[in-house]
């Protein structure tokens, strides 16, 4: 081609392409192609937006999974600590009725052990003899009473203060009797 030729096709080509663009203009500008254009874009951003709001929901749902498994552990650690705990003290509690009734058991034997009842008697005996002396103005009625609460005496003293220092001084409290038995006696004499 000639370059006049190449010219003309360039002018004619550029024509083409201005008119082209020109009836391009037109079309976009049509009411139709604007509203197209416009809803096109509205939907979009609304898409956009949805899946970036998608997005951190899934993140937000992960993360609410893991905090919830990790929750779920804490619980089921500390529901087996309780559960070893329980299961710990109730076995110490059967251990502990265990060891009580042995020893209720024990108790009732040893005191049904021969010279035990006559050693309780004896010792029945000598308290009221005590309360006796003291209170001397009649011997069957104060003899009586004194022996009531002398029974009365031993059976509270079975339990507490009273049963354990008997235990550690058995012979204590029948020499502390015998001492004031021979001062009253002393006391009387004179």
């Amino acid at each position: 081609m000639t370059p006049r030729y190449e010219a003309v096709a360039d002018h004619h080509s550029l024509n083409l392409s201005s008119r082209s663009m020109s009836l391009l203009q037109e079309y976009l500008l049509t009411p139709f192609w604007a509203g197209l254009s416009l809803g096109l874009l509205l939907t979009f951003y609304t898409w956009k937006g949805g899946f970036t709001a998608r997005r951190f929901l899934r993140k937000e749902i992960n993360r609410l999974e893991s905090d919830s498994k990790e929750l779920q552990q804490h619980l089921n650690t500390q529901l087996r600590i309780n559960a070893e705990g329980a299961q710990s003290l109730e076995n110490k509690l059967k251990d502990l009725q265990q060891q009580n009734e042995n020893l209720r058991i024990n108790l009732s034997t040893l005191q049904q052990k021969p010279g035990r009842s006559e050693l309780r008697q004896l010792m029945i005996i000598e308290n009221a003899i005590g309360l006796m002396r003291e209170q001397a103005p009649g011997f069957a009625p104060a003899w009586e009473k004194a022996l009531r609460q002398s029974e009365t005496d031993y059976q509270s003293g079975e339990s507490g203060l009273q049963k354990l220092v008997r235990k550690v001084l058995p012979t204590g409290n029948l020499a502390t009797k015998t001492e004031q038995v021979s001062a009253s006696s002393e006391a009387e004499n004179s």
